[in-house]
């Protein structure tokens, strides 16, 4: 589908955390990182003026909540691949039917998660929950192989991971991928689902404000996980919105780096319900911007 030349912008290491950190220090894209603000030391002063908005604010640090860093170990190879994701849809359910959370269903009676699937009294109340991401994040993953770390708002966060994960969903031509998740962690599961729908009661106020507006700068957020480090919160400017065929694509000048592909990327006063689900970071443009995936009302 895609007619731009777009470079992709997972980051590959083959050591674990201090690696990372190892990249984020020699970035070549953002040497020192000026314009990724910390999502612990985020405040509405970073904001540009005419947007220092409390309600836009606490969208971002919602936004925030719900980002995880995607980790996925590669085929034939000693290497790790990450990228960021977004939580969406957050369902519990009890004996398999559904306690909590507006979207989906269950296939299972049981919780499905390896640690209960190989227990004689696997748990009956659980949590199911979507991530999207870019599929080019996952393209070559085995079963298995994909995991999340949650919460990781500082360098010091504690480790906190969920490795149920398959796919369920991917199209290589819009670059969108659906990950299902489980866990019957009862402080993982609440959690999610609190921050699931204070989003989406945030997300209304907004976007009724924002589809209104008629100012000439779309500002644009994107909250990732930079060459797999801790969040960070880059805003900028959407440029150009690029219809092609059912599908449409963003570009914006929002810093982005290796670790940032599959990220929710956000554009605020356009019409339609671009603030949902439907935009992710699929990596840089030739042309110096950055640019989404195809989304599709």
């Amino acid at each position: 589908m895609s007619k731009l030349k777009i470079d992709h912008e997972t980051q590959e290491s083959e050591g674990g955390e201090d690696d990372l950190h190892k990249y984020l220090v020699n970035c070549k894209k953002n040497p020192g990182h000026i314009q990724f603000i910390p999502v612990d030391t985020f405040t509405l002063q970073h904001l540009p003026e005419d947007h220092q908005d409390n309600d836009l604010f606490e969208l971002i640090k919602a936004t925030a909540d719900l980002t995880v860093r995607v980790d996925v170990k590669m085929i034939s190879s000693p290497k790790w691949r990450r990228g960021s994701g977004s939580v969406w849809f957050v369902n519990k359910f009890h004996d398999g039917a559904i306690q909590d959370g507006v979207h989906g269903h269950t296939d299972y009676t049981k919780c499905w998660c390896r640690k209960c699937q190989d227990s004689n009294s696997p748990s009956k109340v659980w949590w199911e929950f979507s991530v999207y991401t870019a599929t080019h994040v996952i393209f070559d993953v085995q079963e298995n192989q994909t995991s999340l770390r949650l919460f990781y708002d500082r360098d010091d966060s504690p480790v906190i991971s969920v490795n149920d994960v398959r796919v369920v969903d991917k199209d290589i031509n819009s670059d969108r991928c659906e990950l299902k998740c489980v866990t019957c962690d009862r402080n993982i599961g609440n959690k999610l689902l609190k921050m699931c729908k204070l989003y989406e009661n945030i997300w209304k106020n907004v976007f009724t404000r924002y589809s209104a507006s008629k100012s000439k700068h779309r500002i644009n957020f994107i909250v990732s996980h930079p060459h797999g480090c801790s969040k960070q919160v880059s805003v900028g400017q959407c440029k150009d919105r690029l219809e092609e065929g059912d599908g449409t694509r963003f570009t914006y000048t929002t810093c982005t780096c290796p670790g940032s592909s599959g990220a929710h990327v956000q554009c605020i006063g356009y019409d339609g319900d671009w603030l949902w689900y439907n935009l992710i970071h699929c990596g840089n443009l030739h042309s110096g911007l950055n640019g989404s995936a195809f989304g599709y009302h």
